[in-house]
């Protein structure tokens, strides 16, 4: 009849537990000495008993053993840490490389290119793209216009007040301070009136009215 396996678990008489522990400990030393010799490894083996008793073999030294393991150890995690960041930069590689590819082929659709195979819903959506980014093009110049016209308007008031300056130093005359527009001399407002052109001519044919008013009541 064959032997019976044995249920590794807890001793619980604590005389056995200490003679077991003595055989498998000289046991296990004696297995990691022949291992070194035979196969000229590197061994080292700590083992503690319950009571807290250390036990250790080491074909070197034991500090040379764990020194050794330690280096490895940072070693090993340093690779693995550097395999998983290739893999994720090859990850984003490839979504970018994704990216690019759909924003080019949707470029050449908006300029009318690589049409074919598209169905009537998907033209219709390059359409709807093209009508607001033209609404956004047209938006953006109506602004544009806006401040260049604003721009101008500021710059023919400042034309405006320097010829009112130039024209008190000019006759240097007490009581400018309140000086009427009017009676300016036409060329010191005329860079305004470029400016403005839509004043300049109402002003121009309201002038040409008034002298034909007084050459009727003369």
């Amino acid at each position: 009849m064959g032997r019976g396996k044995i249920v590794i678990r807890r001793i619980d008489d604590a005389t056995s537990r200490q003679v077991t522990f003595s055989k498998r400990r000289n046991g296990l030393l004696k297995k990691a000495k022949e291992l070194a010799i035979l196969c000229d490894a590197q061994v080292g083996v700590a083992v503690f008993s319950s009571t807290g008793r250390l036990y250790e073999f080491s074909n070197t030294s034991m500090k040379s053993v764990i020194d050794r393991y330690t280096a490895s150890k940072e070693e090993q995690h340093l690779i693995t840490s550097s395999s998983a960041e290739v893999k994720a930069w090859q990850r984003e590689t490839t979504s970018l490389r994704q990216q690019l590819h759909n924003l080019q082929e949707n470029h050449r659709q908006l300029i009318g290119q690589d049409l074919s195979g598209l169905s009537v819903k998907d033209l219709q959506n390059i359409e709807s793209q093209l009508e607001i980014s033209l609404c956004s093009v047209r938006m953006k110049k109506d602004q544009l216009l806006i401040e260049e016209i604003q721009e101008l308007h500021r710059k023919g008031k400042l034309i405006q007040q320097d010829n009112i300056e130039l024209y008190k130093k000019v006759h240097d005359t007490k009581g400018m301070n309140d000086i009427d527009r009017s009676s300016i001399p036409y060329n010191f407002n005329i860079a305004s009136e470029q400016l403005c052109p839509d004043k300049y001519y109402a002003s121009h044919n309201k002038m040409q009215m008034n002298l034909k008013v007084g050459d009727l009541q003369s």
